[in-house]
């Protein structure tokens, strides 16, 4: 199953990038030459979906004008000027552009090397079983990454298993890489206002219908100058 439409994060504020985000929003900071944005729309192209959403919050007029020309994917702008939602609250606004067949969503501040992550995503989906995928990365396969990791992962087969919190783990083997499939159905429930998508992830836990698939190749998060350096170095 291959997703015709996907979800860009891209309101955060990006206060970790300090004075870089003050004047610019994170997603137009620049990585081997072109802005954060465009490297995830070219995976959105890369993933097959021919519509994409981006939300919009922080100096995001910049963004909506940069994109003003793009011709693939079709975008369209779901706008948080008023309130940023976070992740959760931000898809859930998002519904009346994505429709009800699973999207892929994936945050504007991340790089990738080696297999593509989104058809990885989409050649891993089972309509029957899941209402999530998510994108996994190794610990050691995530560049400038020194916090504790977030998930095991068990019951594996055919490169697809079963995420389990790290909890009071000190250490956890996988890092959530910034992209999943998921239904937008799974956003509805919660209270109005922003919340995050990791009460979705445990509800979807305790009812077995989450699952993720490793990432093979490299992965920045680009969240802070050292991680735009680190993917800058990435790509060089």
């Amino acid at each position: 199953m291959t997703p015709s439409r996907a979800m860009i994060m891209a309101a955060g504020k990006g206060t970790r990038m300090g004075a870089l985000t003050q004047t610019a929003p994170k997603p137009m900071l620049p990585v081997a030459g072109r802005p954060l944005i465009d490297h995830a729309l070219d995976r959105v192209v890369e993933g097959g979906a021919a519509e994409a959403v981006v939300n919009l919050h922080h100096l995001g007029e910049q963004i909506r004008a940069h994109l003003a020309g793009r011709e693939a994917p079709r975008v369209t702008f779901s706008d948080e000027t008023e309130a940023l939602l976070d992740t959760g609250g931000g898809v859930r606004k998002a519904r009346p552009l994505l429709g009800e067949a699973p999207v892929y969503v994936l945050n504007s501040d991340a790089i990738w090397t080696g297999a593509a992550p989104l058809p990885t995503l989409a050649a891993a989906w089972d309509e029957g079983r899941m209402d999530a995928l998510l994108h996994f990365v190794r610990r050691e396969d995530a560049v400038a990454y020194t916090r504790a990791g977030d998930f095991f992962l068990e019951d594996v087969a055919d490169g697809v298993g079963r995420p389990v919190r790290r909890g009071e783990a000190p250490l956890a083997p996988y890092i959530y890489a910034s992209a999943q499939i998921v239904r937008p159905a799974a956003f509805e429930g919660f209270p109005p206002g922003p919340f995050s998508t990791n009460l979705v992830w445990d509800r979807l836990l305790e009812a077995g219908r989450l699952f993720a698939v490793v990432h093979e190749g490299a992965w920045v998060d680009v969240g802070t100058p050292e991680g735009l350096a680190a993917a800058e170095a990435l790509l060089a």
